[in-house]
């Protein structure tokens, strides 16, 4: 049983006389109306119990309740702003257009994930970011930077693109250029570190001959831009992509990045390991232009 006054303005009020669900009580108030319309109503956010906002159609009703049904105008005024869709997106866009987005990425952040399945990746983060636009978009990974190297990565938009960028790089006509800050000066002022390289299977690299077994060739050319003799900026440009490949020349040469406790260095002044990507050239390709593509190096 429930007591009804009479509408005033945008609402009309009720007080309950009985114990029991909210949605049995609005049903045998508004006996014409239908039950889904009722839960429509509650979804809607229409229906307040004792001047809050109630959405569950169980709510469990006390005798004497107060119960207030809206109109949509006047719901719609007192219902909070929406939650924004997508939480905002830690993402540094360098360039996109219809087939590539160039990005920045942090030092210390996956580029993809592994099979721990990590939720937060450069990759997950480019994909959010490219479905702002449209929930079907999607961004393919086309090459990986170490987790604690920071700099520039190419995602492609389409499955094609993705294709022929990692033809390039797989024909090593992707120059790409890092820098690093290692601890020391190396005896030459430039060179090429010519390495045969092995990971475990639980990613850990190790230099070895080049008749072992799953041993990989890497390339690393080299010059020192500027040195103090306790540490050396220095231009590095790789004809491989191999996992700690940079980091493993250095300490071939007796100077370890700065910061790269596992390859031998005893000084960490930033807190990162200090090997940055910072530019990448390539054909785009949509067009067959050579673009290229540069970031700030953050230790200079």
């Amino acid at each position: 049983m429930v007591q009804c006054p009479p509408p005033v303005g945008d609402s009309v009020k009720f007080t309950s006389t009985t114990e029991e669900s909210l949605l049995d009580t609005l049903s045998g108030f508004m006996k014409q109306t239908s039950r889904a319309k009722l839960r429509k109503m509650l979804t809607e956010g229409r229906i307040l119990v004792d001047g809050t906002v109630v959405h569950k159609a169980k709510h469990q009703l006390s005798h004497g309740s107060e119960i207030e049904l809206l109109s949509r105008p006047k719901a719609q005024e007192l219902t909070p702003p929406p939650i924004p869709k997508y939480k905002k997106i830690d993402l540094n866009v360098l360039w996109e257009d219809d087939s590539i987005l160039v990005v920045e990425k942090p030092a210390g952040l996956l580029s993809i994930a592994t099979n721990k399945l990590e939720t937060d990746t450069l990759h997950s983060r480019c994909v959010d970011y490219v479905r702002l636009d449209d929930e079907k978009n999607w961004c393919h990974i086309v090459h990986r930077l170490d987790r604690d190297t920071s700099g520039v990565m190419v995602f492609a938009r389409h499955e094609r693109h993705k294709e022929y960028l990692q033809s390039q790089f797989a024909s090593r006509s992707v120059h790409r250029t890092y820098h690093a800050l290692v601890e020391g000066r190396p005896k030459k002022n430039d060179g090429t570190a010519r390495e045969w390289l092995v990971e475990d299977k639980h990613l850990h690299v190790k230099r070895v001959k080049s008749s072992f077994q799953g041993a990989k060739e890497a390339i690393t050319h080299w010059s020192v831009d500027n040195t103090d003799n306790i540490t050396s900026f220095i231009q590095v440009t790789i004809e491989t992509g191999r996992r700690h490949q940079i980091r493993m020349a250095m300490k071939s040469l007796g100077c370890p990045v700065v910061g790269d406790e596992l390859h031998g260095a005893e000084s960490d002044p930033f807190n990162r390991i200090c090997l940055h990507a910072s530019s990448l050239e390539f054909l785009h390709p949509a067009t067959d232009e050579p673009v290229r593509f540069e970031s700030e190096v953050p230790f200079s």
